[in-house]
């Protein structure tokens, strides 16, 4: 059977179907909590935040429109929710926990690399303003598209390929200034 999308488990949703939700909560709680403790720093606090987003879909349910990915639109919600509580909290924090890079094989030496690796571009990552943060975040990351980025950033498409290709190369930038060769 195939998987049910985001737009049908919402639309099932939208006619009653309380399981159709959960289904959804279940599906992006995890993403969405990873998202706002870029901002936050704070799983406890981005867990809450997360919370709210979900609460946030329940009572206004009839603003989201299908003509968009149901996916962005969750995102969009996130991101205003954790800035919002940044700006009550009077304080912006930088993006982090990047993911691990992927490891390909078990050979150990070649984990050790990779993980030191890594971490090394997590920290150089975490020197980038925090728009560079976000954006690579969620294309490298997130997969999103152009499009999908946009949308969530309040920017047009133009804009985020432009801020994605500095973002890359003040990466870059920083990485050969640390003297690691990396290729984005």
């Amino acid at each position: 059977m195939q998987e049910e999308t985001d737009k049908e488990l919402y639309k099932e949703y939208l006619k009653g179907n309380k399981q159709a939700f959960e289904k959804l909560v279940i599906r992006h709680k995890d993403h969405i909590i990873y998202f706002i403790s870029r901002y936050t720093k704070n799983t406890d606090i981005a867990e809450d935040i997360s919370q709210d987003v979900f609460v946030y879909l329940l009572l206004h349910k009839e603003q989201y429109d299908f003509k968009y990915s149901f996916k962005t639109y969750l995102y969009m919600i996130a991101k205003c929710r954790a800035l919002n509580y940044l700006k009550s909290e009077k304080k912006v924090l930088p993006i982090t926990d990047y993911n691990n890079l992927y490891i390909e094989n078990n050979d150990l030496e070649e984990i050790v690399y990779k993980n030191q690796k890594s971490n090394y571009i997590r920290k150089v990552i975490n020197k980038l303003k925090p728009d560079y943060q976000a954006v690579i975040c969620l294309a490298s990351i997130e997969g999103f598209k152009y499009k999908e980025i946009a949308k969530i950033m309040g920017k047009n498409v133009g804009q985020v390929k432009v801020m994605l290709n500095r973002a890359k190369k003040k990466l870059k930038e920083k990485l050969e200034e640390e003297g690691l060769q990396y290729e984005i």
